[in-house]
């Protein structure tokens, strides 16, 4: 079962992205077009005339991707890549471990989702679904660990520099954690076979990663790229010399940051110099000390930050949309003038789809506590006294006294001239407000105790599906559902995750 809840009313997500999703004037100068079916059709005319070197993309492609077990229909986009008529949808991911939180998974079932749809509305067209591996990023700790059944499994590993290229030397030793933890399940020789085909039999993160993503989504057609690549940078070499000899971007992104800011914060950081230098385990900051000739016989070593990867990735595919989540959607808006500047269309933003997953036994046991499932988003205090003063047998809300004793001291004010007595009277009503709402959290707490189970039922619940106050989706990793369902679990988020609809999900698995 599916049921949907407006973003807003999950009170999870910021307000620039309750006004893109409500497509609010003030950002329409952030954006080329609103997300709506019949505004790719504008974005397919605009991409059709910037000119992307398809021979090359199409090599690096077949390259890098030569010694995996491409599904028939991967190959084939890959293929179609080379007519002017293919465009590609696009999102991306740090290389996190096991696939890390949920919404890794969201993300792409969305972007394949979105392909899906504009086939059918653009029929003399194709669309790719492509997954961006961001291999050089640094932040090693934020992809090392995944939560599972109460459990961080965490890999410690001191190496340092491009994710992409750490070695997996180490990483038996977590699988057999991993296996412990996970115990006898139906699905589970299945998983650990996966894992160790992923993680044991590749050299690097940014091989094993491509492994899984493929094994996992490549019926679905999805074609896998990484950006660090020689050939593919040779391309960038003009946005990069701009930005290190002539701090050529950092002016206008901070100019448009400024102007976003006016109404919502700012998600990214704008530095004088966006690129970081890449070398043997280190991705370093550039304060200076670039040459041209650098970066014309060496552009591999040179790496996007957040600001203009963006830009990077519009230069080198035929891409018309990128999904992402609510901050990446938040840095994208920052850099709107940026590719103006550079005369490359700025692509479609697209929110990934949210998802909150319940299992049919809870879904059962909130309901019959009185709750709806959109109640789930309230906090365990609201939804525990909403309980209490539901099944109570005496009054607790002291509400309406409240109201008629303010009534009270009104009529009194009335008959006093006096400012020094007004305010006494002012000050002696509040008092009065400060023990009725000790005494309604002395009778809620008496009334608590008469419903302590159905408060510790509330309380599982919502620990369960809010893992540490954090949406289910950003803290829980796929596993735990994969080993009920099996390859279904993906089957039944691609069947019911629809990236165009503007509502948060709640299914019953």
């Amino acid at each position: 079962m599916k049921y949907k809840i407006s973003y807003k009313d999950t009170h999870c997500f910021s307000k620039l992205i309750i006004d893109y999703l409500n497509k609010d004037e003030k950002l329409k100068s952030f954006v080329n077009h609103f997300p709506e079916l019949e505004n790719f059709g504008r974005q397919i005319v605009e991409k059709r005339s910037h000119e992307i070197d398809r021979g090359v993309l199409v090599e690096v492609l077949e390259k890098q991707n030569q010694s995996f077990n491409l599904s028939d229909l991967s190959q084939e986009n890959i293929d179609l890549l080379k007519l002017d008529t293919t465009f590609s949808v696009t999102t991306g991911h740090q290389l996190c471990l096991f696939t890390g939180p949920l919404y890794f998974i969201y993300k792409i079932i969305s972007t394949i989702n979105l392909c899906d749809q504009l086939k059918v509305r653009y029929p003399s067209n194709n669309f790719i679904p492509v997954f961006w591996m961001a291999t050089e990023d640094h932040d090693f700790e934020e992809i090392n660990h995944i939560h599972l059944f109460g459990n961080k499994i965490e890999w410690n590993n001191k190496q340092h520099g491009a994710v992409g290229e750490i070695n997996l030397d180490d990483l038996d030793s977590l699988i057999s954690e991993l296996k412990i933890v996970l115990g006898a399940h139906k699905n589970i020789d299945k998983l650990i076979m996966l894992f160790e085909q992923t993680y044991l039999n590749h050299n690097n993160l940014a091989d094993a990663t491509r492994y899984l993503v493929n094994e996992l989504f490549g019926e679905y057609g999805l074609v896998i790229i990484d950006g660090n690549d020689r050939d593919l940078k040779r391309q960038f070499i003009p946005q990069i010399s701009k930005d290190i000899l002539e701090r050529g971007f950092a002016p206008i992104i901070q100019q448009c940051s400024d102007r976003l800011s006016k109404d919502y914060k700012a998600q990214a950081f704008v530095r004088n110099i966006n690129f970081f230098r890449l070398s043997d385990n280190k991705r370093e900051l550039i304060t200076g000390g670039v040459t041209e000739k650098e970066i014309r016989e060496n552009p591999e070593r040179f790496s996007p930050n957040v600001l203009l990867r963006p830009l990077y990735q519009e230069v080198i595919l035929p891409n018309i949309a990128y999904i992402g989540g609510e901050s990446e959607i938040a840095y994208w808006m920052q850099l709107k003038t940026v590719f103006e500047q550079e005369r490359t269309p700025f692509p479609l933003l697209v929110l990934r789809n949210s998802a909150l997953l319940i299992d049919k036994s809870k879904q059962y046991k909130f309901e019959k506590l009185g709750f709806k499932l959109e109640d789930l988003f309230l906090s365990e205090a609201k939804l525990s006294k909403r309980y209490v003063l539901a099944h109570s047998n005496q009054k607790i809300s002291l509400e309406d006294d409240k109201k008629k004793l303010a009534l009270l001291y009104e009529d009194l004010a009335s008959k006093i001239s006096e400012s020094s007595l007004q305010n006494s009277t002012k000050a002696q009503l509040q008092k009065q407000f400060s023990f009725l709402d000790k005494l309604q959290e002395k009778l809620m707490r008496a009334e608590k105790k008469k419903s302590e189970n159905a408060i510790n039922q509330i309380t599982k619940i919502k620990k369960h599906l809010f893992p540490n106050n954090y949406l289910q989706e950003r803290y829980d990793n796929y596993i735990s559902y994969y080993l009920d369902d099996g390859d279904n679990f993906i089957k039944t988020l691609k069947n019911n995750l629809d990236p165009l609809c503007p509502n948060f999900v709640i299914l019953t698995l």
